[in-house]
This record gives structure tokens, sequence and C-alpha cells, in this order.
């Protein structure tokens, strides 16, 4: 089957991190839907933070592009797939334009828009400058011929109802650059994302992002006909092959927590999961829910557990569930804050320690000064609900907690990071599995199979 090669299709980055980039996304993105269009989000990179803005304006799963974790082909299907039936595709960049791995531009947007052969269309930060915008423009023009720039907008453009800025710019970078402009976008302090440890407020806990006065006046100043016009006449989507998903009857039920404390999932692993034949039941651990009824595997993905410890302490029953449900032999798997909430306590930032669920007999500590952030293939040494021993699978880690005490070993696996340091790490216990790594699923082939098969052999075991 062949997707649509003629869906336009735009990937937003920047010069740096900080420029706007999110700003101007989250605003493109309310201004495709205004019109009525089918808008398909995706992010380059691991992050699971921004897709929940891309999600909560659209109103569609945002899709992580990530060069580590599915290589080439992975990005072109994954795009492809998810793009097919969509009337524009927007995909955020991460960081600087250029800025890959190790010093190269490996998994930049740069890279990711080569791959795909798609346009971008870069965010300047012009706050304080004229001229110099247009030395900008010309060496990110012409850094790398192999790109292609659609055109440029300008963030921090002057003042709501002030074109002076915008004036002085245009004069000074003169009308053939000025041409590239796609639109400009005033100051609007308004619009940043608080942050925390580790990033920025979720949407779970961004009660201000309901009110999108903000962000809807920041969208009216985005010329959609321009940029909806403009990726018309540039982009080509390469024509991709790509397996059609198929749904199995569903024969498994997942539950997968989901709420404030664990919210970060990958679609892919979501598809990956429902294709393999799971039904998926979502719960939330902090609302005080236990396990639907007839579960047959648990997911704990990450998150910020460590923000709502006391409600985690306060869920008895399902902490009492889950040890009863592991010794019967449960397959449950658990990614960093999932992890942490399936070891036995945790010590946050404020000193104070708080019981978690005890499935594993591990303590964790919320620690300022510790900070892993690194991408990871890891091989499994023992058979688990992942696979075999010998298991191979990609993924990430990004956490600023660490283990203080542990009564079994952390050898499920040797991760050899992406620079080639190699390490043990992660915990199995019965049919438990669980470690700080966010894993792609299907950076390995099988692996969503064998989490059902695990689940299917607990179910027939239950029912006798």
């Amino acid at each position: 089957m062949q997707p649509n090669n003629q869906t336009p299709a735009i990937i937003i980055s920047a010069t740096h991190s900080g420029a706007g980039k999110t700003t101007v996304t989250r605003a493109l993105l309310a201004a495709l839907k205004a019109k009525g269009l089918n808008v398909q989000p995706f992010k380059i990179g691991p992050d699971f933070i921004d897709p929940m803005y891309h999600t909560a304006i659209v109103d569609k799963p945002s899709v992580n592009l990530d060069y580590w974790m599915m290589g080439e082909a992975g990005i072109r299907e994954t795009f492809s797939r998810w793009s097919q039936k969509a009337d524009i595709a927007v995909i955020e960049g991460m960081g600087a334009l250029f800025d890959g791995a190790n010093g190269t531009d490996e998994g930049s947007a740069a890279h990711i828009a080569k791959i795909l052969d798609i346009p971008v269309v870069v965010v300047i930060d012009v706050y304080g400058m004229t001229r110099t915008t247009a030395a900008i423009m010309d060496g990110v023009a012409t850094f790398d011929p192999h790109m292609k720039i659609a055109g440029y907008i300008l963030n921090r453009c002057g003042y709501i109802g002030s074109e002076v800025h915008k004036n002085l710019i245009k004069d000074a970078i003169g009308v053939e650059r000025w041409n590239q402009v796609v639109t400009t976008i005033c100051n609007s302090p308004a619009l940043e994302v608080a942050e925390r440890h580790l990033g920025l407020i979720t949407t779970y806990e961004n009660t201000e992002f309901d009110d999108n006065s903000d962000l809807n006046h920041v969208a009216k100043q985005m010329d959609v006909d321009k940029i909806f016009g403009l990726e018309l006449k540039v982009n080509e989507i390469s024509k991709l092959s790509f397996s059609k998903p198929v749904i199995r009857t569903q024969s498994a039920r997942l539950a997968v927590a989901r709420d404030a404390a664990f919210c970060f999932y990958y679609e892919e692993n979501l598809l990956a999961l429902k294709e393999a034949g799971f039904e998926i039941v979502e719960f939330s651990p902090i609302k005080g829910d236990t396990l639907p009824p007839d579960t047959d595997a648990v997911y704990f993905g990450g998150g910020y557990p460590e923000s709502f410890v006391r409600e985690l302490e306060d869920n008895v029953n399902l902490a009492t569930q889950l040890r009863h449900a592991a010794k019967l032999g449960m397959p449950i798997f658990g990614e960093c804050g999932g992890l942490i909430y399936l070891g036995r306590s945790l010590t946050g930032f404020d000193g104070k320690t708080y019981s978690m669920s005890g499935v594993l007999p591990v303590d964790f500590v919320m620690d300022s000064s510790y900070l892993q952030i690194r991408y990871i293939e890891l091989t499994t040494r023992h058979d688990s609900l992942l696979g075999c021993a010998g298991t191979v699978i990609r993924g990430q880690e990004f956490h600023q907690s660490r283990v203080v005490s542990s009564e079994i070993l952390s050898d499920f696996y040797t991760a050899k990071t992406s620079d080639g340091r190699e390490y043990m790490d992660g915990f199995h216990q019965q049919n438990v599995v669980a470690s700080y790594a966010h894993i792609y699923l299907n950076s390995c082939e099988g692996a969503a199979n064998n989490f059902i098969n695990a689940a299917r052999r607990f179910q027939m075991n239950r029912n006798g």
C-alpha cells in the first residue's frame, strides 16, 4: 500500500533552543485546526511532553520520530503510516536545527528533513536585532545544500499593536529576504509553559492551558494560507511502502496506568501492543483506582510519581493487588517512573520517604545533583516478557533519581550508550520487568508479541 504522496508537510525548527519553536508549533497547530483541517502532529526526538500539548490542541495523538530508536526506515514508515490521511503534517523539531548526536546532525531536525524530503520553516528569535536577522537567514540557507528551507518565522517581533520592530527588520534585510518570511509573531510571555525538574509542566498539571485565549491570539497572527500554499508547492513526500496496521483479535487485557503521575508513553508502543492483540484499559493510580477486572498484564510508563507521592502511598489497595498479582506471575512492566512506583519506597526532594507499591524490594531517592540523559541499546540477560535472553532493544533514559538500596540485582540487561559506554541495569523478578529505560518496542521485532504471549500464558494459568 502506498500513502498519499501529496500530503503537505512542514518541519518547524529553530536557530537555537528557546527561540520559540514550541510556541510557534502550538500556535500553528491551533491555527490549522481552526481552519477545519485534519492535522497530524509529530515530534522529533524522544520527548514526551511536547506531544501532549500537540494532542491537546488537535485531538489526535502526536507521534515521535526518533532516529536512534527507529532508524531511517522506521522514521519513514512511521511518518507515512500516521500522515497518510491528514490534510497536513506538522513536525516539531528538537533543539537547534542542525544539532544532533555527538556534534553531528544525526537525529536533528535537518537530518529528519532530509530523510523524509520535507522542507523546514526556521524560527528566529529576533528580539533586539534587525540587520543581523539577514546574516542568520543567509547562514541557515547555505549551511546544508541538501536540506530545503521553506521560509522563516520571526518570533518576538515587536509588541501587539506596534509595527515598528517589524518594519525595521523589513527595511534592514531587504525585499528578497523579507519575501522568505512566512509570518511574524509578537512578544507573548503568557504563552511560555511553566517548567519543573526534567522539563515542562505536563498538560495534566497545566490548568492554565485549558484557557486557550493566548494561544489563539498568536494563532491568529499565523498566515495559514501562505504556509499551507507554500508547502503544497514545495513538498513531495517520498512514496513509501509500508504494512497497513492489522489489529488482531483482542485476546488479553493490558492495564495501562495513565494519569499525571504516569503519562510518558510512545504512541507507536501503544499501537504495537494493540496490533499484537492487547485490549488496552487505562486506570489512574493517583485517583485511587485498582486494576481493571480481568487484567492479564500491567504497564506503568514514566512520568512524575515524585510529584504525587501522597496519592500513590494512599492507594494501599492497588499496592496490595499488584504484589499479589506479581506473586501469581502476572506480567508487569515498568519504565522509569513506573520502576520507582514498583519499588518499595521513594525519598523525595523534600527529604521525606514515602511507601510505593513494594512489588520490587528496591528503594529510590530523588537527587537534584544526579541527572541521567542518554540513548541506550539494551541486551537482556534473562528470559522475560520482552523475549528470550539476548533480546536487543533500543530506548532512552531521562531521570533525576537513583537507587539507594536493593535486595535484588540490577542485572536485567547490559546497556550500551550511543557513545559506546556499557553498564548493567534493570530489574527482573518473576514476571516483573522494570528499569529506567523508556524503550521503543518496534526497535525489536517480536517484542510486543512476546509481551502478549506472556499475558496469555498468565491468563491460561489463572483460568485453569
